[in-house]
């Protein structure tokens, strides 16, 4: 990412002075997993530990291989019926199954090796955690082969909850240039993620230091840095007419983020853990960079490249086409 920063600015893509005013904001990173269900949940991770348990020879009473995915498929059905009180004892009946599929598992967690055994281990303790959790809980498990992964809630009606983890995002205010771009995990509040974000935009810019002014919504209220003028959204007091238009000049980062999310694949992360979150979130931005500068290289060859042909028209309308012809 500061590769692509300093190609920008050796490129003539941003000034050197752009980066004392930065737009900052957030947004979600979802992860490659299916929709969590408490039935898919529930059924992926029995599935888990017969497999384990063949693979280590562990010998189990019943596997439910034909039961479970019945009553998986029969809960759905249930669900989108509306049936809730038949869907929540089919659930429950899962529910029984696995325990039993977990229980004997861990009875015999001490006949393995001790190379397996600290594999199985964790495979029990999340298939514990996935039995256990209800609606209300805190800190669920949305995925067993990713524990990292958070529901967020972004208010929005086509996607009320996304699964995946909070990035905050930097661009200079007037090219839009990714100059910060980092994973935050644990789902922080946005405010508490500002300080973070500016002080990575200084690392990566080569200032050592955080921009002068940061153009941030309402969702940093009551945030603040010292060194660092914070506007914000509907901000009224002590504005001027060129701290309005800066104010008004921030909506400009959603689109950017809009970009990234279609065309970088910021929509969907596949690597895997919380560094495949950070990993991924970085190239990201890097990845918008390059494409901004590659958008500039077409202009400016489009730029060189129409009074070019002007001239050799003219060229060939004074002295002919002299060109040879093939065949």
């Amino acid at each position: 990412l500061a590769a692509s920063i300093e190609a920008a600015r050796r490129g003539g893509v941003v000034r050197a002075s752009s980066v004392d005013s930065v737009i900052v904001d957030t947004t979600v990173m979802p992860k490659a997993i299916a929709h969590p269900t408490d039935s898919r949940l529930l059924d992926k991770g029995r599935q888990h530990l017969v497999k384990v348990a063949q693979e280590h020879g562990l010998q189990l009473r019943q596997n439910y291989n034909r039961v479970a995915p019945r009553l998986a498929a029969q809960i759905g059905r249930y669900a989108h019926a509306r049936q809730f009180k038949r869907m929540r004892k089919a659930l429950r009946t899962l529910r029984t199954r696995v325990g039993r599929v977990h229980r004997e598992v861990a009875r015999q967690l001490h006949t393995l090796p001790e190379a397996a055994k600290a594999k199985v281990q964790d495979l029990l303790q999340r298939t514990g955690r996935i039995l256990t959790q209800r609606t209300k809980d805190k800190n669920k498990l949305y995925a067993l082969h990713a524990p990292e992964v958070e529901c967020i809630s972004k208010g929005k009606a086509r996607t009320p909850y996304e699964f995946g983890v909070k990035v905050s995002i930097a661009t200079t205010l007037k090219e839009g240039l990714v100059v910060g771009m980092r994973s935050m995990p644990g789902n922080p509040y946005d405010g508490h993620t500002l300080a973070e974000t500016l002080e990575q935009v200084g690392i990566l810019t080569g200032t050592d230091k955080p921009p002068a002014t940061a153009i941030v919504d309402k969702g940093y209220r009551g945030v603040q840095i010292e060194g660092v003028r914070i506007l914000m959204s509907g901000q009224k007091r002590g504005i001027t007419r060129t701290l309005e238009a800066m104010i008004k000049r921030r909506s400009a980062i959603e689109p950017a983020i809009g970009h990234m999310k279609m065309d970088g694949r910021l929509a969907r992360n596949p690597l895997k853990g919380a560094l495949g979150d950070a990993l991924h979130a970085v190239m990201c931005g890097a990845g918008h960079d390059l494409r901004l500068i590659l958008a500039a290289l077409r202009l400016f060859c489009a730029r060189f490249g129409l009074p070019m042909q002007a001239v050799i028209a003219a060229l060939i309308a004074a002295h002919g086409d002299r060109r040879p012809v093939c065949g």
